[in-house]
């Protein structure tokens, strides 16, 4: 039975790979995020201090897939 993404807000912290990104939530908590596939064109301006909105499983709170990169304010 599938369930819906939890959708947040994140900040980009750190780059691990062209792949991987550590992103702070709101909350303060850490997650590993990696882009989405549509988003892999872009991945260059995924960098740190970028604002992201990322998709969550509630199943897992440790990781995330960031869904869009929003503008900068």
């Amino acid at each position: 039975m599938p369930t819906e993404p939890i959708i947040t807000t994140g900040e980009v912290l750190l780059i691990y790979s062209d792949r991987a990104y550590q992103v702070s939530l709101p909350n303060g908590k850490k997650v590993i995020a990696h882009p989405a596939k549509a988003l892999e064109a872009r991945s260059g301006k995924i960098v740190p201090g970028a604002k992201v909105t990322l998709e969550m499983t509630p199943f897992d709170f440790e990781k995330a897939r960031i869904a869009e990169i929003l503008p900068a304010s």
